[in-house]
């Protein structure tokens, strides 16, 4: 196996508090490979192929193929210490002096990226280091956290100054505690920092972090999760309903999600709609929330299971005549306090 410690220093200073997959830190790449390392000068990049991993700091890098891209760091401002004559410039330094960074990293094949508490994993990655951003794509997305596990069908990001992850495509987000499953179109999910406590309640939707261009977070922390938004085809499992909506939020902390737009809860055949619903997840409980102010109304489609084996039998004559087929409307329920 060759190994390798690539001196490629990044003009920032070390972030000792930084927590999860942050690359951006500052610091040498330890560098090893079956196959052999190519250092491509002109290119200003180095290959490694074959079981390559990369190491900085506790960030490890596991894929079939390797590419760490350098640029000088600082410029003729940034020099290095004296050499003797005639001896070749280190790794990554430029022979005229000056140090290098690395600004993008870029693994094929297998690819896994590990720290003592997150693993990411997917076919391709490409980590940004002036964005501290990781983009990982192909079949099997997957971002594993203390408390969740996050995957997607189409990109997974992780944007880990933010403390902010963004699954797009079929994303599905599983809580490793409780079991709780949300799934939308994409699925944004914000980790706390260290040491703070989650909102009581579930946060406002803000449509625009679905892109990534969110609010900075706080400073990094532990990985435990604040809240998930969801937008587009949202659905929430409980053991007895389904509820689903145009776009959502979810608090694995107090267990409460609320979603909005075209809501739809349905139990076996019966279904009702709404324009909002706030689902209790530890009870299962979900409830339609009206929009009083507009005048509308809770609709419901309740559907009679006397022919089905085991139900009830019919009403004898002069009892209350059970619903029957078709549209029923049910009064609005009183909008108190929200969770």
């Amino acid at each position: 196996m060759t190994r390798l410690l690539a001196l490629l220093l990044l003009a920032a200073p070390v972030l000792a508090q930084a927590q999860g997959i942050d690359l951006s830190g500052g610091g040498p790449v330890d560098v090893t490979a079956t196959d052999g390392i190519e250092w491509r000068q002109t290119e200003q990049v180095i290959v490694a192929r074959r079981d390559a991993r990369a190491i900085r700091g506790d960030v490890t890098v596991d894929a079939d193929r390797l590419l760490a891209r350098y640029r000088p760091a600082g410029g003729a401002a940034a020099t290095t210490p004296a050499r003797p004559a005639g001896q070749p410039p280190a790794l990554g330094e430029n022979p005229a002096g000056g140090s290098s960074e690395i600004w993008r990293l870029e693994a094929e094949g297998h690819v896994t990226i590990r720290t003592a508490t997150d693993t990411a994993r997917g076919d391709r990655a490409v980590y940004d280091m002036d964005q501290a951003v990781l983009v990982l794509t192909g079949r099997e997305l997957s971002l594993t956290t203390p408390s969740q596990v996050l995957t997607a069908r189409d990109s997974l990001e992780y944007w880990s100054q933010r403390r902010m992850a963004v699954a797009r495509g079929n994303a599905v987000a599983l809580d490793n505690q409780e079991g709780r499953r949300v799934g939308a179109d994409t699925l944004v999910s914000y980790l706390l920092p260290e040491g703070a406590t989650p909102a009581p309640a579930p946060a406002p939707v803000r449509p625009a972090a679905a892109n990534g261009r969110a609010a900075p977070a706080p400073a990094p922390g532990t990985g435990k999760v604040d809240r998930v938004e969801a937008f587009g085809n949202v659905e929430i499992r409980t053991p007895t309903e389904v509820v689903r909506g145009d776009r959502g939020v979810y608090s694995p902390a107090t267990g409460m999600a609320r979603l909005l737009g075209n809501v739809r809860i349905t139990r076996g055949d019966n279904q009702v709609n709404g324009r909002e619903a706030i689902v209790n997840l530890r009870t299962g409980v979900a409830r339609l929330v009206s929009a009083s102010d507009r005048g509308e109304r809770v609709r419901g489609l309740i559907v009679p299971q006397q022919d089905k084996p085991g139900t009830p039998a019919a009403p004898s004559p002069g009892a209350a005549a059970a619903p029957g087929p078709g549209a029923a409307e049910a009064p609005a329920p009183q909008q108190g306090r929200r969770p």
